[in-house]
Formats: structure tokens, sequence, C-alpha cells
């Protein structure tokens, strides 16, 4: 078995898509046996996902991470326990001895000791040098409009960490101990579905079918919302089916606790940000924590942590294409 660990001086980095290097574990006999530094070679986000498969790597170990590098990791059969802080070395034995539990960025960053980086006792928005980190060049890793791949964080602050999700659609966080409430004949089995998204009102918000590719995802492993997870459990091949799923069943309800109003002097770099831009935070722990700025004025800036599709009923389509094992 390999295990690779996005590495930073010794600690898990905490954001998979701009890791530099990966420490990569060897694994014998439930033992480390070895370990190696890998560059990621500039590469970033899903590109990652292909520099770990030439690895031939069976586990990623990381902090946070969003749905479109978890879809491409789980593409190329990469199990993924997200939300791991601290100590590489100790991760990867807590792994191994089955104690590592993948909970996603929790987002215990609301009330008091929520930081916006790690500048001693100011904020600073984002966690690359002082500057606020945008996702406006990397939207579709981490804030999809209303991407179905899964995702191995969390959504919005007051979500449930087995239903929430970095994105939209219908991914959830997928994790090395997650277990299912529900049963079927798919359930542990990777499978193929095709499905349309919509909201009450009839306006779609994602489909499968128009990138005309299914979603391949493991079914019961967590890595897809919980009610889309349930219904494709007990799907035979072929059978398309029409779902309704009220928020628990989805990204759960809006928590007015993740509104979280700062003063832009705390939090150097933004003063640049605008309002409906996405940027991250960080808890206490200096895991990332991806918010979207909803208020702004001179002297005070307010974002949101809940997930964009928090407290929404979604209603899917869904066609079961294959079952792969």
């Amino acid at each position: 078995m390999k295990i690779a660990v996005t590495y930073e001086n010794g600690e898990v980095f905490q954001h998979f898509g701009h890791t530099s290097e990966f420490m990569i574990y060897e694994v014998q006999d439930g033992k480390v046996v070895s370990s190696e530094l890998l560059s990621s070679n500039g590469n970033g986000h899903e590109a990652l996902a292909g520099v770990l498969a030439a690895e031939e790597i069976d586990v990623l170990i990381c902090g946070g991470i969003g749905g479109g590098a978890q879809a491409a990791l789980s593409d190329n059969g990469i199990e993924i326990c997200s939300g791991a802080t601290g100590n590489a070395d100790d991760a990867v034995e807590a792994y191994l001895k089955g104690e590592l539990e993948s909970a996603g960025v929790n987002c215990d960053h609301h009330g008091e000791g929520h930081t916006c980086g790690d500048h001693e006792d100011g904020h600073n928005c984002g966690h690359h040098d002082n500057e606020a980190e945008s996702n406006s060049s990397d939207s579709e890793e981490d804030y999809e409009d209303a991407g179905c791949g899964g995702c191995g964080g969390c959504g919005g602050c007051g979500s449930d960490d087995s239903e929430g999700g970095c994105g939209g659609g219908c991914g959830g966080c997928g994790g090395c101990h997650y277990e299912p409430d529900f049963e079927g004949p798919n359930l542990g089995k990777r499978v193929r579905a095709h499905y349309k998204g919509t909201f009450n009102d009839g306006s779609q918000f994602d489909s499968s079918y128009d990138r005309g590719e299914p979603l391949e995802f493991v079914c019961g492993a967590g890595q897809m919302i919980h009610g889309f997870d349930k219904a494709v459990a007990t799907m035979a091949v072929g059978e398309i089916i029409d779902i309704h799923l009220e928020p628990s069943e989805a990204y759960g309800e809006a928590d007015p606790n993740a509104i979280i109003p700062l003063n832009i002097a705390d939090l150097p770099g933004s003063e640049d940000l605008t309002v409906g831009q996405h940027v991250y935070l960080q808890d206490v722990y200096g895991r990332p924590i991806p918010v979207r700025v909803i208020e702004k004025d001179d002297t005070k800036i307010t974002f949101d942590a809940n997930h964009e599709m928090a407290g929404k009923e979604l209603n899917f389509k869904i066609e079961l294409v294959e079952v792969l094992d």
C-alpha cells in the first residue's frame, strides 16, 4: 500500500489544491517501511490526481479538498481521508490503526477564537502570505456552481459532516470511516449514474447528461449527499427515478451562526474583496474554510460559511448506468 500526505514542514498541508509536495509512505503488513517526498511539479487541484495515480497511490490523507479534485481522485481509485491536521507521520499511523476519521474541514470557527490566517494576534484572509485567497480563478475545484462531484471537506457551519459538500449538486463528504445509515444491494460498490438536478421552480442547476459523462462514485462511502446516495443504493441498472430532497437530506439548513462579520482592518487583503467573491478563512486549527463575501462597506466585511445549497430543497432525476464492482 502507498499513502500520500499533503506535506509542509512535517505537517499535513491544509489545502490539497495548493500543495507543493507530498510525503509518500510505503506500507507493508500494516507498517510504514519507507517514506520519500514527491513534488507536485507545479500541478494543482484536479491535475494532482494524475500525479498521485502515476505513483500508484492507494490512499490520500489531506486537510481541505474541493469537489473537483475529490471526484478526480475517486476516478483514479484513490481513497481520500480528509480533514487531517498536525504531524504527517502521526496522521499515517492513526490511519493504519483505524483511528483517523475523515471529518472534512470542520467548521469550528464561528463564535470566539475564529481566525482568518496565522499572523499572530491579527487576522488575515486566506492563507498565502498576507493576501486574500480568492477562489475566482479556481472556482471549479472548490466552489463548483452545482457540480455533483463528491467532496472530502464539508459545506458551511451547521451542516452535518456526512452530508455537506464543497461544490453544489450532490457531492458529500467522503471519509475513510463513514458509516451509512441505509442499506441496499449497491452499498459499497462503485457505480456510474446520470442525473439532472433542479430546484422546485424547475430551473436546472446541474446535469451529467449535459456533460455527456455519468458520475462515478462508491455508493455508501459518503462521497455523495445523503439523499442521493441512499436512492442509488437500491436502484437496478437501467432504472430511472425522480427524487425530492429536503435540506436535511441534502446540504442541511442554513446556519445563522455561520454568518461572520469582521472588521476589514483586522483582515489584511480583505479590502480588495468584492461581494459574491469566494475566499478561504481559517479556523483555530489552521484549516481552510470556504466562505463567500455577502456584505461589505468601508469598515466591515461579512462572510457566509454556509454551503451555497444550504436550506434548499433539491430534485434529482437519477439513472443508474452501471455497477462496476
